[in-house]
Protein backbone atom coordinates (compact mmCIF):
# COMPACT_ATOMS: atom_id res chain seq x y z
CA UNK A 1 0.00 0.00 0.00
CA UNK A 2 1.80 3.45 -0.92
CA UNK A 3 2.77 5.79 1.59
CA UNK A 4 0.23 9.09 1.81
CA UNK A 5 3.50 11.71 2.31
CA UNK A 6 0.93 14.56 1.78
CA UNK A 7 -1.22 13.09 4.61
CA UNK A 8 1.45 12.35 7.35
CA UNK A 9 3.17 14.76 9.18
CA UNK A 10 6.76 15.36 8.37
CA UNK A 11 10.13 17.46 9.00
CA UNK A 12 10.20 19.42 5.66
CA UNK A 13 11.44 22.53 5.61
CA UNK A 14 7.79 23.97 4.02
CA UNK A 15 4.46 22.77 4.39
CA UNK A 16 2.51 20.53 2.30
CA UNK A 17 -0.31 20.98 0.89
CA UNK A 18 -2.54 18.81 3.43
CA UNK A 19 -0.95 20.98 6.08
CA UNK A 20 -1.40 24.29 4.93
CA UNK A 21 -5.69 23.12 4.21
CA UNK A 22 -5.27 22.21 7.88
CA UNK A 23 -3.93 25.56 8.68
CA UNK A 24 -6.73 27.21 7.16
CA UNK A 25 -4.25 28.35 4.14
CA UNK A 26 -5.41 29.82 1.03
CA UNK A 27 -9.02 30.95 0.00
CA UNK A 28 -12.12 29.51 1.64
CA UNK A 29 -15.34 30.62 0.49
CA UNK A 30 -18.93 30.35 2.79
CA UNK A 31 -22.42 31.00 1.43
CA UNK A 32 -23.62 33.33 3.56
CA UNK A 33 -27.14 32.54 5.91
CA UNK A 34 -30.23 34.23 6.93
CA UNK A 35 -28.09 36.55 9.52
CA UNK A 36 -26.34 38.07 7.18
CA UNK A 37 -29.16 38.91 4.67
CA UNK A 38 -30.99 41.92 4.73
CA UNK A 39 -34.79 41.30 5.10
CA UNK A 40 -36.26 42.44 2.49
CA UNK A 41 -38.92 45.22 4.64
CA UNK A 42 -36.38 46.54 6.42
CA UNK A 43 -35.29 50.06 5.60
CA UNK A 44 -31.72 50.44 4.71
CA UNK A 45 -30.61 53.43 7.27
CA UNK A 46 -32.32 51.75 10.12
CA UNK A 47 -32.31 47.94 9.98
CA UNK A 48 -35.62 47.90 11.11
CA UNK A 49 -39.18 47.01 9.39
CA UNK A 50 -39.62 50.35 7.65
CA UNK A 51 -42.56 52.38 8.04
CA UNK A 52 -44.17 54.21 5.77
CA UNK A 53 -41.46 53.19 3.16
CA UNK A 54 -40.21 55.19 0.30
CA UNK A 55 -38.22 53.98 -2.85
CA UNK A 56 -35.78 56.01 -4.82
CA UNK A 57 -35.45 55.26 -8.44
CA UNK A 58 -32.40 52.52 -7.97
CA UNK A 59 -34.74 50.72 -6.14
CA UNK A 60 -33.75 51.36 -2.07
CA UNK A 61 -36.25 51.49 0.43
CA UNK A 62 -36.13 53.83 3.47
CA UNK A 63 -38.28 54.77 6.15
CA UNK A 64 -39.71 58.10 6.05
CA UNK A 65 -38.39 59.29 8.22
CA UNK A 66 -34.69 57.95 8.14
CA UNK A 67 -34.48 59.05 4.39
CA UNK A 68 -36.05 62.61 5.38
CA UNK A 69 -33.57 63.34 8.32
CA UNK A 70 -30.78 61.97 6.01
CA UNK A 71 -31.51 64.21 3.37
CA UNK A 72 -31.89 67.12 5.70
CA UNK A 73 -28.83 66.47 7.47
CA UNK A 74 -26.82 66.43 3.98
CA UNK A 75 -28.38 69.46 3.07
CA UNK A 76 -26.86 71.36 6.60
CA UNK A 77 -23.37 69.99 5.44
CA UNK A 78 -23.81 71.16 2.38
CA UNK A 79 -24.69 74.67 2.86
CA UNK A 80 -21.70 74.43 5.87
CA UNK A 81 -19.26 73.41 3.48
CA UNK A 82 -20.68 76.54 1.03
CA UNK A 83 -20.12 78.97 4.00
CA UNK A 84 -16.89 77.61 4.48
CA UNK A 85 -15.89 77.90 0.37
CA UNK A 86 -17.23 81.11 0.30
CA UNK A 87 -15.01 82.29 3.43
CA UNK A 88 -12.13 80.97 1.49
CA UNK A 89 -12.29 83.00 -1.61
CA UNK A 90 -13.17 85.92 0.48
CA UNK A 91 -9.91 85.58 2.54
CA UNK A 92 -8.03 84.50 -1.16
CA UNK A 93 -9.17 87.78 -2.44
CA UNK A 94 -8.32 89.93 0.17
CA UNK A 95 -4.76 88.65 0.22
CA UNK A 96 -4.59 89.38 -3.74
CA UNK A 97 -5.54 92.85 -3.08
CA UNK A 98 -3.09 93.13 -0.32
CA UNK A 99 -0.41 92.04 -2.12
CA UNK A 100 -1.22 94.00 -4.88
CA UNK A 101 -1.25 97.17 -2.54
CA UNK A 102 2.33 96.56 -1.51
CA UNK A 103 3.38 96.39 -4.97
CA UNK A 104 2.03 99.39 -5.97
CA UNK A 105 3.80 100.96 -2.65
CA UNK A 106 7.01 99.50 -3.81
CA UNK A 107 7.00 100.46 -7.20
CA UNK A 108 6.21 103.76 -5.82
CA UNK A 109 9.07 104.32 -3.48
CA UNK A 110 11.32 102.96 -5.56
CA UNK A 111 9.99 105.58 -8.36
CA UNK A 112 10.23 108.13 -5.39
CA UNK A 113 13.99 106.96 -4.39
CA UNK A 114 14.96 107.58 -8.09
CA UNK A 115 13.90 110.83 -8.60
CA UNK A 116 14.62 112.35 -4.90
CA UNK A 117 17.61 111.05 -4.08
CA UNK A 118 19.12 107.79 -1.73
CA UNK A 119 16.74 108.63 1.08
CA UNK A 120 13.27 109.10 0.51
CA UNK A 121 11.70 111.74 2.60
CA UNK A 122 8.33 110.44 4.58
CA UNK A 123 5.72 112.44 6.26
CA UNK A 124 3.17 111.01 8.82
CA UNK A 125 0.39 110.47 6.35
CA UNK A 126 2.11 108.97 3.71
CA UNK A 127 4.55 106.65 5.60
CA UNK A 128 4.07 102.93 4.40
CA UNK A 129 5.25 99.63 6.32
CA UNK A 130 4.92 95.88 4.97
CA UNK A 131 4.53 93.28 7.56
CA UNK A 132 8.67 92.63 7.61
CA UNK A 133 9.64 95.31 9.24
CA UNK A 134 10.34 97.69 6.03
CA UNK A 135 10.09 101.33 6.08
CA UNK A 136 11.03 101.64 1.82
CA UNK A 137 12.61 100.83 -0.88
CA UNK A 138 16.09 101.32 0.29
CA UNK A 139 15.22 101.43 4.58
CA UNK A 140 17.24 99.43 7.24
CA UNK A 141 15.39 96.56 8.67
CA UNK A 142 13.72 96.78 11.95
CA UNK A 143 14.61 94.05 13.31
CA UNK A 144 17.90 92.17 13.78
CA UNK A 145 19.08 89.45 10.94
CA UNK A 146 18.53 86.62 13.38
CA UNK A 147 15.21 87.63 14.47
CA UNK A 148 14.17 87.89 10.69
CA UNK A 149 15.93 84.38 9.40
CA UNK A 150 13.98 82.81 12.40
CA UNK A 151 10.86 84.46 11.32
CA UNK A 152 11.51 82.81 7.86
CA UNK A 153 12.93 79.70 8.63
CA UNK A 154 11.01 76.72 8.28
CA UNK A 155 11.65 74.85 10.82
CA UNK A 156 8.89 72.08 12.13
CA UNK A 157 10.89 71.06 15.63
CA UNK A 158 10.41 74.89 16.61
CA UNK A 159 6.87 75.61 17.51
CA UNK A 160 7.50 79.16 16.69
CA UNK A 161 8.92 78.46 13.26
CA UNK A 162 6.50 75.71 12.33
CA UNK A 163 5.13 76.21 8.64
CA UNK A 164 1.24 76.31 7.83
CA UNK A 165 -0.13 74.37 4.93
CA UNK A 166 -2.69 76.43 3.50
CA UNK A 167 -6.19 74.36 3.82
CA UNK A 168 -7.50 74.00 -0.20
CA UNK A 169 -11.21 73.86 0.17
CA UNK A 170 -13.29 72.38 -2.90
CA UNK A 171 -16.27 73.58 -4.21
CA UNK A 172 -18.72 71.20 -2.77
CA UNK A 173 -21.37 69.24 -5.07
CA UNK A 174 -25.23 71.09 -4.18
CA UNK A 175 -27.04 67.79 -5.01
CA UNK A 176 -27.66 65.14 -2.27
CA UNK A 177 -27.36 61.55 -3.03
CA UNK A 178 -28.61 58.64 -2.04
CA UNK A 179 -27.22 56.83 1.19
CA UNK A 180 -27.29 52.89 -0.22
CA UNK A 181 -26.52 53.57 -4.08
CA UNK A 182 -24.51 57.43 -3.94
CA UNK A 183 -26.31 58.24 -6.95
CA UNK A 184 -28.03 61.47 -7.03
CA UNK A 185 -31.24 61.56 -4.83
CA UNK A 186 -34.13 64.78 -4.78
CA UNK A 187 -37.25 64.59 -2.49
CA UNK A 188 -38.90 64.52 -5.68
CA UNK A 189 -37.99 61.52 -7.06
CA UNK A 190 -38.88 59.16 -3.59
CA UNK A 191 -42.13 57.45 -4.11
CA UNK A 192 -44.37 55.61 -1.72
CA UNK A 193 -44.51 52.00 -1.62
CA UNK A 194 -47.83 49.38 -0.84
CA UNK A 195 -47.78 45.85 0.30
CA UNK A 196 -50.41 43.50 -0.11
CA UNK A 197 -51.48 42.38 4.11
CA UNK A 198 -51.85 38.37 3.67
CA UNK A 199 -54.50 38.63 6.12
CA UNK A 200 -57.15 40.89 4.48
CA UNK A 201 -55.49 41.15 1.12
CA UNK A 202 -55.54 44.83 1.26
CA UNK A 203 -52.47 47.17 -0.40
CA UNK A 204 -51.50 49.26 2.27
CA UNK A 205 -48.44 50.77 4.03
CA UNK A 206 -46.38 48.56 6.51
CA UNK A 207 -47.01 49.83 10.00
CA UNK A 208 -46.57 47.08 11.86
CA UNK A 209 -43.36 44.32 12.58
CA UNK A 210 -45.54 41.06 11.94
CA UNK A 211 -47.28 42.05 8.79
CA UNK A 212 -46.67 38.92 5.70
CA UNK A 213 -47.10 40.12 2.30
CA UNK A 214 -48.11 38.45 -1.15
CA UNK A 215 -48.33 39.82 -4.34
CA UNK A 216 -51.57 40.97 -5.08
CA UNK A 217 -51.47 39.27 -8.60
CA UNK A 218 -50.18 35.05 -7.59
CA UNK A 219 -51.11 35.53 -3.65
CA UNK A 220 -47.53 34.10 -3.30
CA UNK A 221 -46.12 34.99 -0.03
CA UNK A 222 -43.74 37.76 -0.25
CA UNK A 223 -39.86 35.96 0.92
CA UNK A 224 -36.13 37.19 1.24
CA UNK A 225 -35.64 35.13 -1.93
CA UNK A 226 -38.30 36.88 -3.62
CA UNK A 227 -37.60 39.70 -5.98
CA UNK A 228 -40.26 42.43 -6.07
CA UNK A 229 -40.85 45.12 -8.58
CA UNK A 230 -42.62 48.60 -7.72
CA UNK A 231 -44.54 50.80 -10.25
CA UNK A 232 -43.36 54.02 -9.70
CA UNK A 233 -46.26 55.94 -10.56
CA UNK A 234 -49.06 54.65 -8.05
CA UNK A 235 -46.31 52.60 -5.90
CA UNK A 236 -47.81 48.66 -5.49
CA UNK A 237 -45.40 45.70 -5.31
CA UNK A 238 -45.89 43.09 -7.33
CA UNK A 239 -43.25 39.62 -7.72
CA UNK A 240 -40.99 39.43 -10.81
CA UNK A 241 -42.79 36.89 -12.50
CA UNK A 242 -45.94 39.04 -12.24
CA UNK A 243 -44.58 42.29 -13.26
CA UNK A 244 -42.89 40.42 -16.77
CA UNK A 245 -45.92 38.49 -17.46
CA UNK A 246 -48.74 40.66 -16.85
CA UNK A 247 -47.14 44.62 -16.02
CA UNK A 248 -44.51 44.85 -18.46
CA UNK A 249 -47.27 43.19 -21.28
CA UNK A 250 -50.51 45.27 -20.51
CA UNK A 251 -48.65 48.30 -19.54
CA UNK A 252 -51.52 49.03 -16.53
CA UNK A 253 -51.09 48.06 -12.87
CA UNK A 254 -53.33 44.90 -11.45
CA UNK A 255 -54.40 46.64 -8.40
CA UNK A 256 -55.91 50.26 -9.40
CA UNK A 257 -55.82 50.09 -12.93
CA UNK A 258 -53.60 52.87 -13.48
CA UNK A 259 -51.16 53.51 -17.27
CA UNK A 260 -47.73 52.68 -16.27
CA UNK A 261 -45.10 52.38 -18.75
CA UNK A 262 -41.74 50.05 -18.56
CA UNK A 263 -39.80 52.74 -17.16
CA UNK A 264 -42.27 52.97 -13.97
CA UNK A 265 -41.15 49.62 -13.25
CA UNK A 266 -38.60 49.68 -10.32
CA UNK A 267 -37.23 46.62 -9.37
CA UNK A 268 -36.70 46.64 -5.61
CA UNK A 269 -32.51 45.79 -4.09
CA UNK A 270 -32.67 43.02 -2.05
CA UNK A 271 -29.58 41.58 -0.29
CA UNK A 272 -27.96 43.49 2.95
CA UNK A 273 -26.34 46.91 3.71
CA UNK A 274 -22.55 47.55 3.86
CA UNK A 275 -22.54 44.17 6.53
CA UNK A 276 -24.39 42.19 4.40
CA UNK A 277 -24.27 40.24 1.03
CA UNK A 278 -26.24 42.03 -2.06
CA UNK A 279 -28.18 40.63 -4.54
CA UNK A 280 -28.05 37.25 -5.55
CA UNK A 281 -24.40 36.72 -5.28
CA UNK A 282 -24.32 35.59 -1.57
CA UNK A 283 -20.72 34.31 -1.26
CA UNK A 284 -18.29 35.45 1.20
CA UNK A 285 -14.74 34.64 0.65
CA UNK A 286 -11.51 34.84 2.58
CA UNK A 287 -7.87 34.65 1.88
CA UNK A 288 -5.58 33.29 4.70
CA UNK A 289 -1.88 33.54 4.17
CA UNK A 290 0.63 31.99 6.59
CA UNK A 291 2.88 34.25 8.65
CA UNK A 292 6.53 33.72 8.84
CA UNK A 293 8.04 31.03 10.77
CA UNK A 294 5.13 30.79 13.13
CA UNK A 295 2.69 28.74 11.13
CA UNK A 296 0.39 30.93 12.14
CA UNK A 297 -2.25 32.90 9.76
CA UNK A 298 -2.82 36.41 9.10
CA UNK A 299 -6.28 37.01 7.56
CA UNK A 300 -6.85 39.53 5.02
CA UNK A 301 -10.17 41.24 5.72
CA UNK A 302 -12.80 39.50 3.86
CA UNK A 303 -14.66 40.52 0.27
CA UNK A 304 -18.17 39.84 -0.91
CA UNK A 305 -18.61 38.35 -3.91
Amino acid sequence: MPQRHSKNNNDLAFFTYDEKRKLGYGTQKERLGKDSIKPFDACCLCLKPFIDPLCCPKGHVFCKECILECLLSQKKDIKRKLAAHAAQQKQEKEEEEEKLMLKKARELEAFDQQNHGAVPQYNGKSHISDKNGFHGANSVRVTSYEEEALRNMKAFWLPSATPEAPVKIDAPSTSTICPEGKEKLTLKSLFPIYFTDESNGQTKKSKSLENNFICPSCKVTVTNTTTLVAISTCGHVFCKKCSDRFLAVDKVCLVCNKECKERHLVTLEKGGTGFAGHGDHLQASDFKHLGSGSGLGLVRPATKT
